[in-house]
């Protein structure tokens, strides 16, 4: 029988080393994804006892850890590791019988466990296996259980748990970790060194909802979808399907976490001019899909949300496909 992990996040985030690391643990928050100096971010319990009561009746041994840094993760994340290799590299292990269930209050909380666990296994280039394959950065991590402790997240602001279909019932998530498949799914690294699970959205709204223009140069593999010369409303860049939509306007068409491609929109303003000369401002979309996507910024500060967490980008940032890097246990 397995030995499962129920790892739920809860910190007191300005303590330095703080869990995730300007990645928020208990969700989005202003500047570093940081919640306010004395708040703090209790995890539900009942769906986190009522998910280890569910896999106690199935016999496995079952743990329940609150990480508040990301030490605690990765101490977690380390009974994962497969046997020593003899180039000394830190290894999942695939046939391990210690299972993951992590327990969530919003993306960004998953997206935090995933980039420890992508800064655990990911070789250094200078140390690149043979056995690593040509098209990825990191091995196959291990899979995780979702558990959603929001069960309301399935309308429009659906949670990518949501959008992935995995089970939200705790007794569901139990039997997924312990009976289910392996869902394999595309991951989105970035050369800031952190991941991407659903998408990214740049830009921002004023406090009357109007969208606030910015300027930056985007290109998805060879094709530029911006100069950096005009303005941009938004630039969406999807896994999932999360940041597809501004407005009513599409941005994202059919965005596929198991496809191997990123998608990635603009929405630029378009004045026409009307009968007896009236104006009229039409949005343009232009998209593009492929391997990797880089943003230039040509103001001094472009606001985005990253799954979920804030930021603002100053310098140019590089986000890359890891086709099939991670994977959740599901039905």
């Amino acid at each position: 029988m397995y030995d499962v992990v129920l790892l739920a996040l809860d910190s007191e985030r300005r303590a330095p080393g703080g869990c995730g690391s300007g990645d928020s643990c208990c969700g989005p928050a202003a500047g570093d994804g940081c919640e306010p100096a004395g708040e703090r971010c209790e995890t539900p319990r009942v769906p986190v006892l009522t998910c280890a009561d569910a896999l106690t009746r199935r016999g496995a041994r079952v743990e329940t850890v609150t990480a508040r840094s990301d030490a605690e993760i990765d101490a977690v994340l380390a009974r994962l590791d497969g046997p020593p290799r003899p180039d000394g590299l830190t290894w999942p292990d695939p046939d391990g019988k210690t299972r993951l269930v992590v327990a969530t209050a919003s993306d960004a909380q998953l997206r935090a466990v995933l980039r420890r666990m992508v800064r655990r296994y990911a070789p250094p280039p200078s140390r690149r296996p043979a056995d690593l394959a040509g098209n990825r950065t990191v091995p196959d991590l291990p899979p995780v259980g979702v558990l959603p402790l929001d069960p309301a997240r399935v309308g429009a602001q659906r949670d990518l748990a949501a959008q992935l279909g995995l089970p939200r019932d705790p007794a569901e998530v139990a039997a997924a970790v312990l009976d289910g498949d392996a869902r394999r799914l595309d991951l989105l690294r970035n050369d800031g060194g952190s991941v991407t699970l659903d998408g990214a959205l740049l830009g921002a709204a004023d406090d009357a909802g109007r969208p606030m223009p910015f300027r930056g140069r985007i290109e998805v593999d060879d094709v530029v979808l911006a100069t950096g010369e005009e303005r941009l409303l938004a630039c969406a860049i999807g896994n999932a399907g999360g940041y597809a939509r501004l407005d009513d306007v599409a941005l994202l068409t059919a965005p596929d976490p198991t496809d191997g491609l990123v998608e990635v929109a603009v929405a630029v303003p378009v004045v026409a001019r009307r009968a007896l000369g009236r104006k009229r401002v039409r949005l343009e979309v232009r998209r593009a899909r492929g391997r990797a996507v880089a943003v230039v910024p040509r103001d001094e500060r472009v606001p985005y949300l990253d799954d979920g967490v804030e930021g603002e980008l100053n310098r140019k940032r590089s986000w890359w496909i890891e086709p099939g890097a991670w994977a959740v246990w599901t039905n």
